[in-house]
């Protein structure tokens, strides 16, 4: 038994690296079963309870997985392996529609706006002690969170969207809580999830976001969390309408204990107006960050949420990093002051490549989805075969892998490169190798 599994150990951190690195050497594959408790623990001579706290070690380490009776096993991917790993390489002359980045040319130049932040540094240096928000962004973002109707809360400035949700998660949950999320969804979020030692419920969800019933079956399963994208979710487009946000509000009502993270990331590139959640539960965190909408590099999220919430993260954030640049923050601040974004020309700019897309994809029989942002979804019956043919085809497409759990296959299109004479070949190419398959749910 110990030679086929490479565990060995007496105490429970032993065990634990021994199983890790059994892992990592390729003797324990993903999704294999580990040896039952009581029987590892004899063959070590050792007691139960030392094997028991191992397997819960593991488990809170994203490593592994149990279900009950049916024993451990370790995870099919374990949270150390990032789903940006499923990607396919690029060869030469092949477009490339996966990456998910936005359209350079949509970015605003960011020479002036930290110039501007670095003479004011100059001029009055940020020093350890002082407040770890710029006063005016704070005051800018609150003005626009009120705008868009989301609730009042102190204002917290994180690195990035997944910065922001995992400090919540974090400071709410403990390791084994279940967390309810989309799906498919953000690939970084199905493994930030499992890595912070909790436990994903998938949600199905549609053009207008999660299903109702989808989220009152995953909070009834005991979900103690719920991650719900605004606008431009990741990968299907979908977008929070009105009448999606009322049965939604209706539903999280009902748990009021239940932590809600709402992520704005597309704010910016999306005209679309917003619906928010927050406020239907007792905690809650609204995110918006400003990647799409001034580039990847600015790593730069603000945070609102419930005073308990914030204190959390702030006091969590003061024994990390302790703050975010305020260099950084201040040319935030010159940025959405100058009016660097036309939000309405770059909605419009990303709308019109989305939606000739999908309407070309839905000429040719091809279901496709795209409501908001840069990417366009398609369920197809081979993800696989979709893939590979694409790429004989000179595109590169993300495969559906990246972003789901139980939901079907399909693949995800970025139309940020897109040219208006690039969509009837990229829906030809499309149609070719994906066929048709049905539906306006993606579960």
């Amino acid at each position: 038994m110990l030679g086929e599994y490479g565990i060995e150990g007496h105490r429970a951190m032993d065990i634990a690296a021994s199983v890790e690195r059994a892992i990592g050497a390729g003797v324990l594959a993903p999704g294999q079963p580990l040896p039952p408790l009581r029987e590892l623990a004899t063959d070590l001579g050792v007691n139960p309870n030392t094997v028991a706290s191992a397997y819960r070690l593991l488990r809170d380490r994203g490593v592994i997985e149990t279900a009950g009776r049916r024993g451990s096993r370790v995870r099919p991917r374990p949270a150390s392996t990032a789903r940006e790993s499923i990607r396919i390489e690029i060869p030469a002359g092949v477009r490339d529609v996966a990456a998910g980045n936005p359209d350079r040319a949509l970015l605003p130049p960011l020479a002036p706006a930290l110039a501007a932040a670095a003479a004011r540094s100059d001029q009055a240096p940020v020093l350890y002690g002082q407040e770890a928000v710029e006063p005016e962004l704070a005051r800018l973002a609150r003005a626009a969170f009120v705008a868009d109707g989301v609730p009042d809360g102190p204002v917290a400035v994180l690195s990035g969207s997944l910065d922001a949700i995992e400090r919540v998660l974090a400071t709410r949950l403990k390791p084994g809580d279940a967390v309810a999320i989309e799906d498919p969804g953000w690939g970084a979020l199905l493994d930030l999830v499992p890595a912070l030692g909790l436990r994903a419920v998938p949600m199905a969800l549609d053009d207008d976001g999660p299903l109702p019933e989808e989220a009152e079956r995953a909070l009834r399963e005991g979900a103690r969390a719920i991650v719900v994208t605004a606008r431009a979710q990741n990968p299907t487009g979908a977008a929070v309408g009105a009448a999606r946000a009322r049965q939604l509000r209706a539903v999280l009502r009902d748990h009021p204990d239940v932590l809600l993270i709402e992520d704005d990331h597309g704010h910016g590139i999306v005209d679309l107006p917003l619906h928010p959640l927050a406020g239907c539960t007792d905690n809650w965190a609204f995110v918006r960050s400003t990647s799409k909408a001034y580039g990847p590099d600015l790593r730069l999220a603000v945070l609102t949420a419930d005073p308990v919430t914030v204190d959390r993260v702030r006091g969590r954030q003061r024994l990390g990093p302790g703050w975010v640049s305020r260099l950084l923050q201040y040319a935030v601040v010159q940025l959405w002051t100058s009016g660097a974004v036309d939000v309405a020309e770059v909605s419009r700019a990303y709308g019109l490549r989305r939606d000739a897309l999908v309407r070309a994809l839905r000429e040719r029989g091809v279901a496709a989805h795209g409501r908001s942002g840069m990417n366009v979804w398609v369920p197809v019956p081979d993800e696989t075969g979709a893939v590979a043919r694409l790429l004989h085809a000179g595109w590169a497409v993300a495969p559906g892998a990246r972003f789901r759990m139980a939901a079907p296959p399909g693949v995800r299109l970025t139309v940020s490169t897109l040219t208006p004479d690039d969509i009837g070949p990229a829906a030809d190419a499309v149609a070719s190798a994906a066929g048709t398959a049905p539906g306006r749910r993606y579960d």
